[in-house]
């Protein structure tokens, strides 16, 4: 990505209408958003080449989320996305569907040098451009002739902006205090395979970090335990993200038929180095299910205790946090409540928790799902900080329904972001019946207005997942699913008749299909 040290390296310090800090997924997709808007903005990033944080994990390189290269839509349509959880998006035809032209056909879920080597052409195809090598060390407000903004200072120098957007992920390990913690080592500085051969290992952890780290010691460690006050809970339970993915089961199989893992619900009172002097560790743990105390003789104690967002000093100029995982509380927008013009993007977004119906999560954590929050950030960016008037195309009363079920069968933001991102059409007094575009959920019922229609897709953790219209006439919100197809057809001829009933009420105009 050429030398770090060359002084015609883009965005040097100085003032910029937005200043995005990260090269993830997340910075790359809401600077390629930014430009498409006209919205001049700097990209820093302390790495020296686009990946974030694919640059060094998954530790067993293969992703949790796949690319089909082979599915039920043409490679690089709008459709392909739902198929493709690893490709940014982009208006360009050689800059869409990225991931699968890197594949070699050995798995859906792309390695980890696959997914950074995605995001790298991504940058190359589409000609944006990062700061590498700037770290981030600083912010402060101010309040000058150009009005309020941010000072970001960076170890190349101090940058002005209006707004803010941060996407540096929940990448800063974290391990718990606790009585001999010193004798552990994070995920994050896990040892290569082949250095746990013949070893007694245990996790301090039963999510994703820890899972994943026991299958893939399974063939090397001797004995493997995993723990932690709380059950472990898997995907294919709660039927969503939620949960340890269904990839990383196998040491869980291996539990329960004897084969060698222990998985028990304790958490840890001390560890402490082993008397006679062999190096081991002697971990104590108070039993959560009833039985009595453990001491258990180990080799290594790995921290899968996950990581938590690094906001350096946001907090302390007036950005709120809240969690473990010290997660900004932000506005259905990723906007900081307590700190404006500070946005969030990435794997932050997760931050705004949109409904939860049902307690299924959205994917805001992940690529898939961050991806089209980055792409609504940046409109909205640049409609509130820059007077962008953006898009609201009319809509004709006869194509209404089409679009909907059309949308309902085939878009990849409400397929990927199920009761949390929502395409709303609304009727505009002046311009009539208009399309609005993609919206947080949260927003459309909170925000009052005009009649409108928002349309979305939810789950319900039985594995069914239906359309949901919301409608809202003379201010009140109706909430009106439809019934669920085990299929997922909802672009037949049922579902036009049960959309045009509901869109009816909304549009009196609108025809009910046969």
């Amino acid at each position: 990505m050429g030398d770090l040290t060359e002084p015609t390296r883009p965005f040097p310090p100085g003032a910029y209408p937005v200043v995005v800090i990260g090269s993830g997924p997340g910075g790359l997709q809401i600077s390629y958003s930014l430009r498409r808007l006209g919205i001049r903005h700097a990209v820093i990033s302390e790495d020296p080449a686009p990946g974030g944080m694919f640059r060094r994990w998954p530790f067993f390189q293969r992703l949790l989320s796949w690319t089909k290269p082979h599915a039920p839509a043409p490679r690089g349509s709008r459709a392909y996305e739902r198929y493709d959880w690893n490709s940014l998006l982009a208006d360009e035809p050689e800059a869409r569907a990225i991931q699968p032209e890197l594949m070699d056909g050995s798995s859906y879920f792309p390695s980890r040098p696959e997914m950074e080597a995605n995001l790298t052409r991504f940058v190359e195809r589409t000609g944006l451009e990062v700061r590498f090598g700037c770290r981030w060390t600083g912010t402060s407000q101010v309040e000058d002739a150009e009005g309020s903004g941010f000072i970001v200072n960076t170890t190349d120098g101090d940058y002005r902006a209006n707004a803010l957007v941060v996407a540096v992920g929940v990448a800063q390990p974290f391990s718990p205090p606790g009585i001999g913690m010193e004798y552990t080592h994070h995920y994050a500085d896990v040892r290569p395979a082949e250095s746990y051969a013949g070893r007694r290992v245990l996790m301090l952890g039963k999510q994703n970090s820890g899972f994943e780290l026991a299958n893939g010691l399974l063939q090397w460690a001797r004995q493997i335990i995993l723990t932690s006050p709380s059950s472990a809970r898997f995907s294919v339970q709660t039927r969503s993200l939620a949960g340890v993915r269904a990839r990383y089961v196998q040491p869980y199989e291996d539990y329960v038929l004897g084969g060698g893992v222990a998985i028990l619900d304790a958490a840890l009172a001390r560890i402490e180095r082993t008397e006679g002097g062999d190096g081991s560790l002697t971990v104590h743990l108070r039993r959560t299910d009833g039985g009595g105390d453990l001491a258990i003789e180990v080799d290594d104690v790995i921290a899968a205790t996950g990581f938590v967002t690094p906001l350096l000093d946001l907090p302390s100029i007036g950005c709120s946090v809240s969690g473990r995982a010290r997660l900004p509380l932000v506005t259905p927008w990723w906007e900081s409540t307590t700190l404006p013009g500070v946005y969030f993007a990435g794997t932050i977004g997760q931050a705004a928790k949109g409904l939860e119906k049902h307690g299924v999560p959205a994917n805001s954590g992940a690529v898939h799902g961050g991806r089209y929050n980055a792409r609504a950030l940046a409109g909205r960016i640049a409609s509130t900080q820059f007077g962008v008037e953006l898009p609201r195309p009319p809509i004709a009363l006869e194509e209404l329904v089409d679009t909907i079920a059309t949308e309902l069968a085939e878009a990849p933001e409400l397929w990927h972001q199920r009761a949390y991102l929502a395409r709303v059409f609304t009727i505009d007094p002046v311009a009539g019946l208009v399309d609005d575009g993609v919206e947080p959920l949260t927003h459309t019922l909170a925000v009052g207005g005009d009649d409108a229609i928002a349309v979305t897709l939810e789950a319900d953790g039985t594995g069914a997942i239906y359309p949901v219209l919301y409608t809202r006439i003379g201010g009140e919100i109706v909430e009106r699913n439809l019934e669920a197809d085990p299929l997922l057809r909802y672009a037949g001829p049922e579902a036009r008749r049960a959309i045009s009933q509901i869109v009816r009420e909304v549009v009196p105009g609108v025809a009910i299909e046969a």
